[in-house]
């Protein structure tokens, strides 16, 4: 990428005004692949900023590539990847403060349940930003515009309102054990994905 005249003639290039990056420049090179993996095709996109305004640190063309499925029209392609970064602090989010990784759950289709539980959850946070009163913890500023984590954190006043559809917890003590007459099933066993490299097994030697 760094030697010009090895790039060969771009597919199309236009130029762009954005409001934020100002005049930039679009390139697209089609048909390209990885070096080890000559089968598998890719595209790059190349995005240039004309107008730099005294800003060195995007000098730097960004270089993009593309594998998959059809891509969409190189006008829209190459701002989606501006959405990286909400995408990014989104999944953190979910990992961090919605425990997304943390239920060890048994089978796939309850992995797939938990997961499409997450946008949801997400939305209810957003839509109950207005309705909850901000409940910020000692060492916490108060804030006016509430962060889903922040409204998550007060989401308790909203659930003592609304109530629950769950059962109140059962008393503690001691267990009553497995009911009588229940038929007791074994639980589905997955095998474990290692990843790992298999090596050749070594060559025995001989004795001469």
């Amino acid at each position: 990428m760094n030697e010009p005249t090895t790039w060969g003639e771009a597919t199309s290039v236009f130029e762009v005004d954005d409001p934020k990056l100002k005049r930039s420049r679009v390139g697209l090179w089609k048909n390209l692949h990885f070096r080890k993996a000559a089968t598998r095709s890719m595209s790059l996109i190349r995005v240039e900023r004309l107008e730099l305004q005294g800003n060195e640190r995007v000098s730097k063309p960004l270089w993009l590539a593309w594998v998959g499925e059809e891509m969409p029209p190189l006008e829209e392609v190459w701002r989606l990847y501006l959405r990286r970064f909400t995408i990014d602090h989104w999944y953190r989010f979910l990992k961090q403060r919605l425990h997304w990784t943390v239920p060890k759950l048994s089978t796939p289709k309850q992995c797939e349940r938990w997961s499409d539980l997450m946008p949801l959850m997400t939305w209810e946070l957003w839509l109950a930003r207005d309705i909850v009163t901000d409940n910020p913890l000692p060492w916490q500023k108060s804030f006016d515009k509430l962060t889903p984590g922040r409204v998550a954190q007060a989401m308790g006043g909203v659930f003592a309102a609304i109530g629950t559809p769950t059962r109140a917890p059962k008393p503690r003590g001691k267990s009553p054990g497995w009911q009588p007459g229940r038929k007791r099933h074994r639980k589905n066993r997955y095998p474990i994905v290692k990843k790992t490299v298999a090596r050749p097994p070594k060559e025995a030697s001989v004795a001469v």
